[in-house]
């Protein structure tokens, strides 16, 4: 038996976990966050981290281990060209757009119950034209 859909609010609860676990682990890696959910007229970008002078937008999706879906699957062609657009406002009102190296990347928690989170992390998942 599946279970019905989640509430919009149950969602985005998710979502905030999901990213505040790709956060933590990010910083464990050694990165700065430097901003969560930036938000323009033209997109959102979830987290915005830096290391050894690379900036990095994180897209994070996130997926319980029922899901029949894959999580990549869900980030569409335009849903790339929203973050590559909200990444590039944020680049631009921080005064990143320097020449430094920009990076998509692509976070997937799978909420796998009581068994904890797994984490796939997709460096450089896709480029500043929003494709794969």
């Amino acid at each position: 038996m599946s279970r019905p859909p989640a509430r919009p609010s149950e969602r985005r609860g998710r979502g905030l976990a999901a990213e505040a676990i790709a956060a933590r682990h990010l910083e464990g890696e050694g990165f700065a966050i430097v901003a969560r959910n930036h938000v323009c007229r033209r997109g959102e970008v979830d987290i915005v981290a830096e290391k050894d002078g690379h900036t990095v937008f994180v897209e994070v999706r996130s997926r319980t281990s029922a899901s029949l879906v894959h999580p990549l699957e869900t980030l569409t062609f335009h849903k790339r060209r929203k973050v590559v657009a909200a990444a590039l406002d944020w680049a631009a009102k921080n005064r990143r757009l320097d020449g430094r190296p920009l990076r998509f990347d692509v976070m997937i928690v799978l909420d796998r119950g009581g068994e904890g989170d797994e984490i796939e992390w997709i460096r450089g998942a896709f480029d500043g034209d929003a494709g794969f």
